[in-house]
């Protein structure tokens, strides 16, 4: 029966579903015996305490979310198998829970891309490597469109001060960037501050400052007002392999393994980003009525139909706007629809493939093959829970 601590910040979703994972594959493989260590102890006792607190209790090993790689060389040093939530920066001694990173920021930078924007703004921490690593994966893929980012950095990532409630440099900086513009958040909490800042400054979301977090974190985005758009993470998923790598840790008494990368899923549309930005009506029209009937079975004529110019300039101007034809602008929404619902639903391959608008799933398969590499029973196993 192995003792495990768990240290972390539990309040957040994100921390949550890292435990929701743990405790899945703790139930499936025995019963664990979990010390959820208040984060104070942290604060208060640091490493050399945790570690005797540890050593009493008889802890086998310990998920922890550590400040300082110095902290966790001594954990292992006293011979206790951990495996470090990255904070800060990533740690080089021992497996990490860490993240995709530069991918969450690429998938936000489409995701803008396919609403047709032309301006945008990243606001994070340089300091801090998701957030450095989600603003580079945003700005080199939006570099490759020939697009530039305005960046704002405020200097403390915990601050307790509210001071995006009042009239400040983040205020000035939102009412200089050009409009309409997409914005990207390092995470939920700072799209908050974003949405609160926009209001103090009388900017309308999304008309002129379309806002975008990263956790879906759903009482912080339900709490923005306007409800916040999210990049939703694999964290359950990330729990759950991090508590098989421990298990594995403990059985063969290691200290070393792989770290666990914890993947973007998709973006979850809330008000913050319910628009589609372009002066162009033909091509917004066409947009909003893409993104609404996707799931029917979708060709270029029926957008055609709901436009009032010949489709040869229609063309050029949405391929111009979107980076992407049509017929390609339709497949890559209804695949992500797919995609997502292959990793989140128990339901067959044939069942989604018709709620996603595919009349033929043999050629969805070969269709998906060539996007992702693989079919789609073999990216459902990959992508699994348990994967």
């Amino acid at each position: 029966m192995p003792k495990v601590i768990l240290l972390s910040d539990f309040s957040e979703d994100y921390g949550k579903s890292l435990l929701r994972g743990i405790t899945a594959y703790a139930k499936e493989n025995g019963a664990w015996v979990f010390c959820r260590m208040p984060l104070f102890f942290r604060e208060t006792m640091g490493a050399r305490g945790i570690i005797q607190w540890a050593q009493d209790w008889g802890a086998d090993g310990m998920i922890a979310q550590l400040y300082q790689e110095e902290d966790a060389e001594l954990i292992i040093r006293a011979g206790i198998p951990l495996i470090a939530q990255d904070f800060k920066e990533r740690f080089g001694n021992v497996p990490n829970i860490t993240g995709d990173y530069y991918e969450t920021g690429k998938l936000g930078a489409n995701y803008f891309l396919q609403k047709g924007y032309t301006n945008f703004a990243f606001y994070g921490f340089n300091t801090i490597v998701w957030s450095r690593e989600r603003a580079q994966g945003f700005e080199e893929t939006l570099r490759q469109h020939k697009h530039t980012v305005y960046y704002f950095e405020h200097e403390k990532a915990r601050s307790g001060e509210l001071w995006y409630y009042k009239p400040s440099s983040l205020s000035q900086w939102l009412k200089s960037l050009p409009k309409p513009i997409a914005l990207m958040a390092c995470d939920d909490d700072q799209g908050q501050h974003i949405t609160e800042a926009c209001k103090l400054a009388g900017i309308r979301i999304p008309e002129e400052v379309a806002v975008l977090g990263v956790d879906n974190d759903e009482v912080i985005c339900n709490i923005s007002d306007p409800t916040l758009s999210s990049i939703s993470l694999a964290a359950v998923r990330g729990g759950y392999q991090a508590a098989a790598l421990l298990d594995h840790m403990i059985v063969t008494n290691s200290l070393s393994g792989p770290s666990i990368i914890v993947r973007p899923i998709q973006v979850i549309d809330r008000e913050s980003t319910d628009i589609f930005a372009t002066s162009d009506p033909n091509i917004r029209q066409a947009l909003r009525y893409i993104h609404q009937h996707i799931d029917q079975n979708l060709g270029v004529t029926d957008v055609l139909a709901q436009v009032a110019i010949s489709r040869r300039a229609f063309e050029i101007r949405f391929q111009s706007i979107t980076g992407s034809p049509v017929y390609q602008y339709i497949l890559q929404l209804r695949m992500e629809k797919f995609t997502r619902q292959l990793i989140e639903s128990d339901k067959s391959i044939n069942e989604l493939a018709i709620e996603c608008g595919f009349p033929d799933a043999k050629n969805l398969a070969r269709q998906f093959r060539e996007i992702k590499g693989a079919t789609p029973n073999e990216y459902r196993k990959k992508h699994a829970l348990r994967a």
